[in-house]
């Protein structure tokens, strides 16, 4: 049990470390390097690289961005399988809708309590 939380922390301890180095050092706006990692998720997951990722490190793999991708993913794959080509037009939504929508929520919440300003 132990050696889980210690791969996810490592894991996603160093996805997290790579993706601040590739933002630090390169002049790539923030919003591009997120669709870069949502985008690289879906891809790895197609040839069959991230499902073995996630069975090791769990959260770790699974929590940070390049996770959404992958969630996405594997909700269209299966939505293919049960809907025929609908399911690519449905399958990710409805395979990451929790998580979006509770991510709106906290955020939103999060600014009932803090005064949220735009960057200038």
């Amino acid at each position: 049990m132990s050696m889980d939380y210690f791969n996810a922390f490592w894991f996603g301890g160093l996805v997290c470390a790579l993706i601040q180095i590739l933002l630090d050092k390169t002049k790539l706006m923030p919003g591009r390097v997120m669709v870069l990692l949502v985008c690289s998720g879906a891809l790895l997951s197609a040839v069959g690289i991230y499902r073995p990722l996630v069975d090791f490190a769990g959260a770790g793999a699974s929590v940070p961005l390049i996770g959404f991708g992958h969630v996405l993913w594997e909700g269209m794959k299966k939505a293919i399988e049960e809907d025929g080509i609908l399911g690519l037009f449905t399958g990710g939504f409805t395979a990451c809708a929790a998580g979006v929508s509770s991510a709106l929520i906290f955020s939103y919440l999060a600014s009932l309590f803090f005064r949220p300003k735009m960057k200038k």
